[in-house]
Formats: structure tokens, sequence, C-alpha cells
């Protein structure tokens, strides 16, 4: 779970954005652009972060505030799983990435794996829906659904990518370091039992 305060700060600056989208009278216009200063200053304080990346990262959208979702494949093979090294830690995830508008949810995973791996993939079907907040990842600015999809490997080769250093293929029960902002242990191992059982799972 993410710490209350970040919760706080994030309802905080949703209720600004919405205010910012709808609101027409020009006074609380201003109340919501304060509310909005606030909420950045808390999360600065909070995290130690400089308020100039708090302000890129927290203060970039408009409109109603929605949550971002996040879609990774799950491409196992002979009890082995596809994984690529990010280049912003040097640790490993699940293939994906942020979806992208106007494409479905099959051919964001297509897209991903291809650009991160080099691997051409088929996806198959949904293995889960998360919210982020409730897993042990770092905190976020954003509201995070992660999708996992299970998809089958059909051609390409190992390569790396603007984005990632390398892609391989781990033991299931034998994985590298992860990075944690992605994805998690415990988020691995629930993909492969789903994609076992058949079943799918949401929070």
């Amino acid at each position: 779970m993410e710490p209350f305060w970040l919760e706080i700060a994030k309802r905080i600056q949703a209720i600004a954005q919405s205010g910012l989208a709808y609101c027409k009278d020009p006074f609380d216009r201003e109340r919501y652009r304060e509310l909005r200063e606030i909420s950045a200053c808390m999360v600065s304080r909070y995290s130690e972060t400089s308020m100039k990346r708090v302000r890129g990262l927290f203060l970039n959208e408009t409109g109603y505030q929605t949550p971002k979702i996040d879609v990774r494949a799950v491409i196992l093979q002979d009890q082995h799983i596809l994984l690529v090294k990010e280049r912003s830690d040097g640790n490993w995830t699940l293939p994906g990435g942020w979806a992208e508008p106007g494409l479905s949810l099959g051919e964001n995973i297509v897209k991903e794996v291809k650009e991160e791996s080099g691997y051409e993939v088929e996806a198959e079907r949904i293995l889960a829906i998360l919210d982020r907040n409730r897993y042990n990842h770092p905190p976020s600015p954003y509201s995070i659904y992660k999708i996992f999809v299970l998809a089958r490997l059909i051609g390409g080769q190992p390569s790396s990518s603007i984005e990632t250093e390398a892609a391989a293929f781990y033991p299931v029960d034998h994985l590298p370091d992860l990075s944690t902002e992605r994805i998690t242990g415990e988020q691995i191992q629930m993909m492969i039992q789903l994609a076992a059982s058949g079943k799918t799972h949401h929070d």
C-alpha cells in the first residue's frame, strides 16, 4: 500500500485537476491552482524530490483525472519467462509500458514486445488487472492499473532498444533483480499461476 500522505496528495491533485477542467469562475480556478500547488509541495517534501521534478510528473495533465494503463506481456516457454533489462535502472521486467491511444490492448502488447525485446508475439488472453497501489511498488504520483496479457511467441530474435539493454528468458524459479517500479516477484509468480490455471484475476 502507498503511504497515506501520498494518497492525500494525489486526491487533492485529482480534485484540483478536475476543478480546473470544468470550473468557469476565475476565483475558484485560482483556488484549484493553489490546491494543485499544495499537493505538489506535499509530494516534494515527503519524497525528498525537487519541486521541478514533481511539477513535471505531478502537474503535467489536464482534464478529468483517470488512472493510467500499464500493459505487460507474459511470455512463457518451458518454465522460462521473457524479461527485458531496463536501461533506466539496469534491472529486469516484463516487456510492456503505457498503453497508447488508438491501439487495442492486443495491439499494444504486440507493439511493446517487438520494440523492447525483438520478439514477435500474439496476444492470447488477459491474466490479471491489478491496482498498482496495492502491491509493493515504489510510490508513484499516478494512479495506475496494470493489465497483464498472456502472449504466444511466434518469431523474432532478442534485441535491445532505446529503453531496454537486453531480452532473455529466465527460469521462473530463478529470476534476476527486478525493476520494482514496473514489476514485482509476487506479480510474476501470480501470472505464472494464472497462466497455468486458465483463470483471470482482478483487484
